[in-house]
This record gives structure tokens, sequence and C-alpha cells, in this order.
């Protein structure tokens, strides 16, 4: 994949990380490691600590995901979860991107 188009992929999975992550916190709870795992195996981009966690906080300050610590591992872990609002949310946000993505196309 040549920089332009590395760029572009970044710049659209910035765009869309809220999107991102309500969709992956609907399938399962996760904490922040495993998000940040989990969108550089489906997108082939790397988001932090730094850019991951402040965005779960502003998601669950909003209302969509909630968190709770888990205690089982060897270290306490926070596990985030979509909350009815955040289903609600996704729902809108990907129904207007379908939108949008047709009348580009």
């Amino acid at each position: 994949m040549g920089n332009i188009q590395k760029e572009v992929q970044v710049k659209l999975a910035k765009g869309l990380l809220d999107l991102i992550v309500l969709q992956f916190l609907s399938t399962q709870p996760m904490h922040g490691y495993q998000i940040i795992t989990k969108i550089r195996k489906s997108y082939g981009v790397y988001f932090g600590p730094s850019t991951i966690y402040p965005l779960l906080a502003a998601l669950e300050k909003k209302g969509l995901v909630n968190s709770q610590w888990n205690m089982n591992n060897e270290r306490p872990r926070k596990t985030y979860n979509l909350t009815t609002q955040g289903q609600t949310m996704l729902n809108f946000t990907e129904n207007t991107l379908n939108l949008l993505c047709q009348k580009i196309g």
C-alpha cells in the first residue's frame, strides 16, 4: 500500500474511531488493550493508549459506554460495555454513514 493510501486509511479510521470502538463493544465487553489490538488487526492502523483511553472516558461521560473493574486476572482491568444509549447511537451512526456512502457511490 502506498503512502497516500495509508494516510487516507489512517484519517478514515481516526475520523470513525468512536464508531469503531462502539462497534467492537457491541459484540462483547472489552478492556482498552483489547480494543487497541483489535483496531490494529482489523484496520492495520495503531492508536495507542493516549488516544483510546481518553476516547473511552469521553464515551463513558456521554453515557454511551459504562465500565467496571474486572479483578479475575493477575491485575485489575477496566472492562467497557456498550449501553442502550450507545447501541442507539451506533445504529444511528451506521445508518447515517450508509446513506452518505450511497450518495457518494
